[in-house]
């Protein structure tokens, strides 16, 4: 068994599929299909089960799995020390944030970021999508009810939304007083198109739950704040999205009793277990975890 065929097994695995895999080695899928099978018969025992959309590890399979792995982190860990030797922090850092935390919030962070590490190559995602991180992805930020298992996550700390308008909007129109006036409100949040938006409502241990049926969405939190300074409506966005205008007064808050959510109450900062973390992703990772008042992650085992 040599290092290629551990490693066409690490990314099978690692892509859960035959055609995926392919993709990622530059091969076709039949090539694949012929190199896991001679790999099998070399060790004797079968390593995936296939199915026809996915494949999963043996018990063999994944021990093999975590060798290869193992040393693949380690050839990576040894590149990284070559290629710094004399130099300065280097390296790629892949990272996603969310839209609007990510512009409103973090922005100013990754910008010191990489001005204390220019060598570092900051390759920042704008995105709100909840899937697993990806090759290109080191980091992900993300607002979400529970972490996958399968995922170091490090707490950036709780998400609180808030009700608010225009102080003109309130002056013309009020603030609605109970979480059922906000069924009769001009609503600006973010949700899915054509679907009615639930909101959790928590006063004590007590949850209350209301659909609603915003007037203005979208993904893009500069844009909803945007929408709620212009006076069209009531904001239901995370706090982070109006503090400024809320301390100017140029925004109103309402339901303050409440714990408001949407999609999650909580930040998390998400890394791969087994995938290998260079000093420049280790290092964002601490610096970022500083920014939010977290402690730092724990040294790599």
């Amino acid at each position: 068994m040599d290092l290629n065929a551990l490693t066409l097994l690490v990314e099978i695995i690692d892509s859960g599929n035959l055609s995926q895999a392919a993709r990622k080695l530059k091969m076709t899928r039949a090539n694949v299909s012929y190199h896991l099978t001679q790999l099998e018969k070399s060790v004797g025992v079968q390593l995936v089960k296939r199915t026809t959309r996915r494949v999963e590890p043996t018990e063999v399979g994944l021990r093999l799995y975590e060798h290869g792995r193992t040393i693949q982190n380690e050839m990576q860990a040894a590149r990284e020390t070559v290629t710094s030797l004399g130099q300065g922090l280097q390296g790629r850092v892949g990272i996603s944030v969310p839209s609007g935390y990510g512009q409103i919030v973090m922005s100013d962070w990754l910008i010191e970021f990489k001005r204390l590490y220019p060598g570092i190559v900051l390759d920042v995602l704008f995105e709100n999508r909840a899937d697993n991180l990806r090759d290109e992805v080191d980091i992900a930020i993300r607002v979400i009810q529970e972490p996958p298992l399968s995922v170091i996550a490090r707490s950036l700390g709780n998400v609180r939304y808030v009700a608010c308008a225009s102080r003109e909007y309130a002056r013309q129109h009020g603030l609605p007083a109970t979480l059922y006036d906000l069924r009769n409100s001009p609503l600006i949040t973010a949700g899915v198109v054509g679907r009615q938006l639930r909101l959790s409502a928590y006063q004590g241990m007590e949850r209350q739950e209301v659909l609603l049926e915003p007037t203005m969405i979208s993904e893009h939190f500069p844009f909803l704040r945007q929408g709620i300074l212009a006076g069209l409506g009531v904001g239901l966005v995370p706090d982070y999205v109006v503090q400024d205008k809320v301390a100017s007064g140029e925004v109103l808050t309402t339901l303050e009793e409440y714990r408001l959510s949407i999609f999650g109450t909580h930040m998390y900062l998400l890394y791969l277990p087994n995938r290998h973390q260079t000093r420049a992703v280790r290092t964002c990772i601490d610096f970022l975890l500083e920014k939010a008042g977290s402690k730092p992650a724990p040294p790599e085992s």
